[in-house]
Parts: C-alpha cells; sequence; structure tokens
C-alpha cells in the first residue's frame, strides 16, 4: 500500500476498487487493456485533498484527474478454495489468480501530457524467416545445384525407366526418402 501523504492526494476508482494515491506512487491494479510503457487517464477521482483542504464530489473537484503510467502486467498469487464435506464424499479443489495491472502515478491534478516511457524489461525480438526471392548470385547457384541433380535424380528408379512399380520398388524409393 503506498504511503499517500504528499501535499496532494485523491482517491481514484479502477475496476469497481478505490485507491488512495498521490504523484509518484505505484499501486496494483485489475487488468486494464492498456500496452506497458503507455498513458493511462484516471477520470473517476472521488476526492482531492490538498493540504489541508478536502473537496469531496464532482463540483468541488472540477476536470481534475489521474494520470498514470503502465508499468506492465502481472499476476496476483494463486487463492485455492477447498469445500469438504466429511461422510459424504464432497471434496472440491478450485483455485484462481488475478490478472493484475501495475501503474505509477504520474500527476494528480489537471490533465497533463506525458511522453510515453520504454518498458523496464523489453519484450524478446523474435527472427523472421526470409521469405524474400534470392538474389540474382543465389539464384544462379541454386540453378547449377538443381540442374545438376535433374528431374531423374528426384524420381525413383522404376519410374525413370518406365517400369511398372513393384513392391521392391516401392520400398526401394521409400528407403531413399
Amino acid at each position: 500500500m503506498p504511503n499517500s501523504s504528499g501535499p496532494l492526494t485523491a482517491v481514484v476508482v479502477s475496476g469497481g476498487k478505490q485507491y488512495r494515491v498521490a504523484s509518484g506512487d505505484r499501486i496494483l491494479v485489475d487488468r486494464v487493456a492498456a500496452e506497458p510503457g503507455s498513458q493511462l487517464r484516471l477520470e473517476r477521482v472521488l476526492m482531492l485533498v490538498e493540504g489541508d483542504s478536502v473537496k469531496l464530489g464532482p463540483e468541488a473537484i472540477g476536470d481534475r484527474i489521474v494520470t498514470a503510467r503502465v508499468l506492465g502486467h502481472r499476476r496476483g498469487p494463486k487463492i485455492d478454495v477447498l469445500r469438504y464435506k466429511s461422510k459424504k464424499r464432497v471434496r472440491v479443489h478450485r483455485g484462481a489468480r488475478a490478472d493484475l495491472t501495475a501503474l505509477e502515478i504520474v500527476s494528480v491534478g489537471p490533465p497533463v501530457e506525458v511522453e510515453p516511457r520504454k518498458p523496464e524489461k523489453p519484450a524478446r525480438e523474435r527472427r523472421q524467416k526470409a521469405t524474400a526471392e534470392p538474389g540474382p548470385d543465389e539464384a544462379s547457384a541454386e540453378g547449377e545445384a538443381s540442374a545438376a541433380d535433374g528431374p531423374a535424380a528426384e524420381q525413383p528408379r522404376a519410374e525413370q525407366v518406365g517400369e511398372p512399380q513393384t513392391d521392391e520398388t516401392k520400398t526401394e524409393a521409400r528407403d531413399k526418402e
């Protein structure tokens, strides 16, 4: 739980839960559909505290919002639920893990535009398969190799000569592959 004792704190709602936040706090909320490093606006502010003054309600708060940056997505601890009835052969075991999003509070107050920051742990880059056509040097090298093999090298012996295939020639062709 963050220690929201700064000069400007707010109570915001996210995922049906209320959080008391100040600028610089880091909180875990229910999963939010946003990419890590992106900026998020929490517009549902219930209470605003500036020093000794407390403002409640939408009339007093006005257009003040809370701006947060998404740090990443995590999963909470596993919660096991066991149900047992003695002498009845009823034993039910269920478990669940909450999907959470880590947020860092950037500002409390009027809307502020902040440039997005890269996530702390960059995602691994995947290699792309080479689907481009071969260049002129590669095409000539491949053409020479395929011309040397010829179409006759790929076919079984019986098909080359024009003889009918027997079980033995089928077996030989299969063994070559």
